[in-house]
């Protein structure tokens, strides 16, 4: 355990926020192109828009790139409901390629329209939708990239430049309509959706996915489970027989594998902000396609296998990856409670662990469920979706440990009496660092924001 413990607050208007880490964001990023820009402090409190959509520190402005329910550039229909997970992948002259996850389930409002060569199920209301943007961010297209896929929560992009869509869901052939089973990741090519097409990465295994980040160097693909009960999911890392990439080299399988952390049956259990495990192991997944049995409830043998709540977000960063759990209650089945933990695992070493911890521990708590998408900032620090109860904040957290509300989400669901906001998802920035780009999940709505980053 690390004795070394710091605390700081941060305030934008009533809301406190507490946060636990260990060391400093600097350290946490060394290796990576952002711990080498400066950035120190946040960007001062949040100015009301107008025109009630988003809030931002002065300095900062935004463009609303696309809105649910308006018309698909292409004609394909309108822009589905439900925007979620995302990334900004370079193109030719200077132009941003965009590719949002819509996380439709089959009640959706605005299914994702179904395209001849891009649909897996006919009967899947999610999948995703590409931008493509110029230097100005003005969108020159806007097309369907996949459909026929269900809950499409987030993924992550790959190092060859396309996106990972995940599921998050175990429904079958013949559950809720579905003629083909779900829970399953599939490759998508922003620049020209028909090279990708629909074609489900069996081997990387079925169960309720949310994030995905790739070791540029070796090819291999961690994964982030968030399921829902008990047992909780697991954090997987797929071990790829083509690990040159390039796209449509996941299709030739390899293996799956599930972390287990000696004496660790519950991250959740884990509180302290330093924590550190040696000699991580990986045990084979028996099934990946879950014939009969969730993963998640399969035998992994004697040892038993490491669970976590609500695992979400994934990133690599410098040589290390980064996973988020983003809450855990003890009244559900965790081991113990805590508002999110930011996890990180050293492959070369073979070490986990665990490098910030959002309340309660610190006295004061983020509202609601914490983190859940997160990105690295051209700051130097992190991006932190929020998703909970309450207003949504988009927060940011500095190299030096500070937690900073970035942007609010002005649009109320509700009524004035009972105010309901939609969350944010699919933080992202430009390749260039010069604009962000994130989603408000409802009502679905893009943002591309600009200003002082490197203030």
């Amino acid at each position: 355990m690390s004795a070394t413990r710091r605390q700081v607050l941060a305030r934008s208007g009533s809301l406190g926020i507490g946060i636990a880490f260990a060391g400093s964001l600097s350290e946490l990023f060394a290796g990576t192109a952002a711990a080498q820009t400066l950035g120190h402090t946040g960007y001062g409190p949040l100015v009301p828009d107008p025109k009630g959509l988003l809030d931002l520190p002065e300095g900062f402005r935004y463009r609303v790139l696309s809105r649910e329910g308006d018309q698909l550039r292409s004609g394909e229909g309108p822009v589905p409901s439900n925007h979620d997970g995302m990334t900004a992948l370079p193109g030719s002259r200077g132009r941003v390629h965009l590719v949002r996850n819509h996380e439709n389930r089959n009640t959706a409002a605005v299914p994702v329209p179904t395209v001849p060569d891009l649909t897996y199920d006919p009967q899947g209301k999610g999948g995703c939708t590409a931008l493509t943007l110029d230097s100005r961010n003005r969108v020159l297209s806007e097309r369907v990239a996949i459909a026929g896929t269900a809950v499409n929560c987030a993924g992550g992009p790959t190092p060859w430049g396309t996106w990972l869509t995940c599921e998050e869901t175990e429904d079958k052939a013949g559950t809720n309509g579905y003629t083909k089973d779900h829970g399953f990741i599939f490759e998508v090519d922003p620049a020209n959706p028909h090279r990708s097409g629909a074609v489900p990465l069996t081997a990387m295994g079925r169960f309720q996915h949310e994030a995905i980040a790739v070791d540029p160097r070796r090819g291999i693909v961690y994964e982030t489970e968030d399921a829902f009960e008990r047992p909780f999911g697991l954090f997987y890392r797929f071990l790829p027989d083509a690990p040159h990439g390039g796209l449509g080299s996941l299709r030739a399988g390899g293996r799956l594998q599930a972390m287990r952390v000696p004496g660790v049956p519950d991250l959740s259990s884990i509180q302290e902000t330093g924590a550190t495990f040696e000699n991580i192991e990986w045990v084979d997944v028996p099934d990946p396609l879950a014939a009969r049995t969730p993963i998640r409830h399969q035998d992994f043998g004697p040892k038993g296998i490491t669970h976590a709540q609500k695992l979400e977000g994934c990133y690599w960063g410098g040589r290390c990856v980064y996973f988020v759990s983003s809450f855990a209650r003890s009244a559900e089945g965790s081991a113990a409670d805590h508002y999110g933990q930011i996890w990180r695992y050293d492959p070369t070493e073979r070490r986990l662990t665990l490098v910030i911890v959002f309340g309660p521990d610190t006295d004061l708590q983020l509202p609601g469920e914490s983190p859940d998408n997160i990105c690295l900032a051209p700051s130097g620090g992190l991006m932190v979706c929020e998703d909970g109860n309450g207003a949504q904040h988009l927060f940011g957290v500095t190299r030096r440990g500070e937690v900073y509300a970035m942007a609010r989400n002005a649009q109320n669901l509700g009524t004035p009496q009972e105010p309901e906001w939609g969350e944010f998802a699919g933080v992202t920035f430009a390749p260039d660092g010069e604009t962000m780009y994130v989603n408000c999940y409802t009502p679905g709505t893009t943002f591309a924001v600009t200003g002082p980053w490197r203030r």
